[in-house]
């Protein structure tokens, strides 16, 4: 699982780290700085001041990334400023930067390489820029300060990058900033959307959970004293705040929905795409009709006693492909056995890909399979990845796999059990670790320079990140992994079918106000899913946006940089090879690696494009 967290210490300068001291100070004599007459810096220490920079102002994110200490200032024992000065600050170092890009760079003197470096830092600044000043979920999700706090803990308790000791040690200063942080959470948050309150106070549990048996159970015994004093305030503070969002803020709801206007500016951003939310929701409402066509052709030759619906009735095609379905998802784990057939599955999927060569696995050989994390569980409600951190990639990845709760009824823990069968779990594993996420971040922890696989890690694009992953499991099945039998292959486009289904709900939903029945009925009824992951994704639309349309954006978009290349290079195209260059990029924009693999020249003087054809 890959996402971005809205950042905020005290700004950092190249003369060294300001204190909370002289923040102010150090404010304006920083202003001051930009205003003077210099010589311009080279493209890549820009790069490289942009990546540490906005590291520093994210001390959690810092951590994740294994940047621990700028300036002289641990960033292990600090927490993301939200306070007004904070943001204040953000918003003017974004806005400064994005001005001495303008000015100082000249884009068609820039290599590629660089030329996609400007880009993808341009990108960011427009993000956060769009969050800070129209958006401003930091007033309206309270999802955001709980999560904040979850990896703020969870990070320096499973990445070994110090002795445990000392990990400790910075747990315990962020745990006396957790009251703080809680304190302008309150402040900030004027109202929320209901479904953003109850995940974030569901979410908050678990960070009670790891901090009052995880983290103490583990304290070193030199430091429990130490770890008790700190974690004393900040449960109290935990606690308090869910009964504050409980009865306080649940009493000034919000809508949810984006709005056209923002998803529009913020779909141009996210996906790094010239083309509309217009134009994609008919892309994939076209490869909806597509893919259910294909289904019904595999579940007549696998139900010889069905016969060949008459065009257009829709009921038919459904009762035909849902009943052999059903069948195929009869075939699954028991809650006992959930992770070691998926454990089982990793292993099945790594040797497949060493034999085929599919693409390199070179070095690759620091994955764990782990439950997601209780804080991570609204968004997570199935599984996620968490890579290796790009400075630290010797401390390992995570493949989170998102345990069924033991207190379920029978009919939610068998609907769960039934869409994720023998072969969904299969299929969840092919994406999410072994040839998906774990594959991609791996060649993206070894690119070179360091402050390029920085940009190119924290800031990736979406379509290319996820894209990949929906890509490269489907090349695992054209390669004839499992035989590439047809129940595999049914399973597969149901999935299809559900990428293709996040698209259609991530616009409508934000844009043009489709309900939740209409939103259920289209998973459920049109793209077969069962009633438990229909809600988790229903959930999930609302609780992001721009993030679900990555999947078929990035899946179609990987297709065409493929054929492109096929086109080019003719009978030398090699797809192993393929899949090395595209992969030793990192997440730049499909546009743009196009035009890298192609060797292309940029086609103006400004970052953009329109995906290759």
């Amino acid at each position: 699982m890959t996402g971005g967290t809205l950042v905020g210490i005290p700004i950092p300068v190249r003369s060294g780290w300001l204190g909370p001291s002289c923040l102010a100070i150090g404010a304006l004599v920083w202003l001051a700085a930009c205003r003077t007459e210099r010589r311009p810096p080279a493209f890549d220490e820009l790069t490289r001041e942009f990546v540490f920079t906005t590291l520093a102002m994210s001390p959690v994110t810092a951590t994740g990334a294994g940047y621990h200490v700028h300036g002289g200032v641990r960033l292990d024992e600090l927490l993301d400023d939200y306070s007004e000065a904070g943001l204040e600050r953000q918003r003017l170092w974004y806005r400064a930067f994005d001005q001495r890009l303008r000015h100082e760079v000249d884009f068609g003197a820039l290599s590629a390489e660089q030329q996609a470096d400007l880009e993808i830092m341009r990108t960011e600044i427009g993000l956060k820029l769009l969050e800070l000043d129209a958006i401003r979920n930091y007033r309206r999700n309270p999802t955001l300060y709980v999560e904040l706090i979850g990896t703020a803990l969870f990070d320096p308790f499973v990445r070994d990058y110090a002795p445990k000791a000392e990990r400790f040690r910075h747990l315990i200063a962020r745990l006396r900033r957790v009251p703080a942080l809680l304190e302008q959470a309150r402040a900030n948050l004027s109202t929320a959307p209901e479904v953003w309150n109850r995940v974030a106070r569901r979410e908050n549990e678990g960070n009670i959970a790891l901090i009052d048996r995880t983290l103490r159970q583990a304290a070193p015994p030199e430091l429990r004293t130490a770890f008790d004093e700190a974690a004393g305030p900040a449960l109290a503070a935990l606690k308090a705040f869910n009964e504050w969002l409980a009865r306080d803020l649940s009493g000034r709801p919000a809508e949810w929905r984006l709005g056209a206007d923002w998803y529009r500016r913020k779909f141009h951003l996210a996906l790094g795409t010239a083309s509309t939310p217009e134009a994609i929701l008919a892309d994939a409402e076209a490869a909806l009709e597509a893919v259910r066509a294909k289904m019904l052709e595999l579940a007549l030759a696998l139900d010889r006693l069905a016969s060949q619906p008459p065009a257009g009735d829709r009921e038919r095609l459904n009762e035909i492909v849902s009943r052999t379905l059903d069948r195929i998802a009869a075939r699954h784990a028991t809650p006992q056995t959930y992770f070691a057939e998926a454990r089982r599955d990793l292993e099945e999927a790594t040797r497949f890909v060493r034999q085929t060569r599919l693409v390199s696995l070179a070095g690759v050989k620091n994955l764990e399979l782990i439950e997601t994390p209780e804080f991570m569980r609204g968004i997570y409600a199935v599984g996620g990845f968490n890579p290796a951190p790009p400075l630290e990639p010797h401390l390992g990845a995570y493949y989170w796999l998102t345990p069924i709760p033991p207190d379920w009824p029978p009919e939610r823990l068998e609907s769960k059990l039934r869409e994720y069968n023998f072969y969904g779990l299969k299929l969840l594993t092919l994406h999410e670790a072994m040839p998906g996420h774990y594959v991609q971040f791996e060649y993206a922890n070894r690119i070179q320079p360091q402050p390029r696989r920085l940009l190119r890690s924290l800031y990736g694009n979406g379509p290319y990140i996820e894209g990949w992953a929906v890509y490269a499991t489907e090349a695992m099945l054209d390669a004839g992994f499992l035989n590439a039998g047809p129940e595999l292959r049914l399973t597969f486009l149901k999935q299809q079918l559900r990428m293709i289904a996040n698209a259609i709900l991530d616009i409508r939903l934000h844009t043009l106000g489709m309900s939740e029945r209409e939103a259920l009925d289209l998973m459920m009824h049109d793209t077969f899913q069962e009633r438990e992951e229909a809600l988790a994704k229903l959930q999930r639309a609302q609780l992001s946006s721009c993030q679900l349309p990555t999947y078929f954006v990035g899946w179609r978009d990987w297709h065409r940089v493929r054929d492109l290349c096929r086109r080019r290079q003719g009978a030398a195209f090699d797809l192993a090879e393929f899949h090395r260059a595209a992969l030793e990029r990192g997440a730049v924009p499909m546009p743009v690696l196009a035009r890298l693999l192609t060797a292309e020249a940029a086609p103006s003087s400004e970052p953009g494009g329109r995906p290759s054809k």
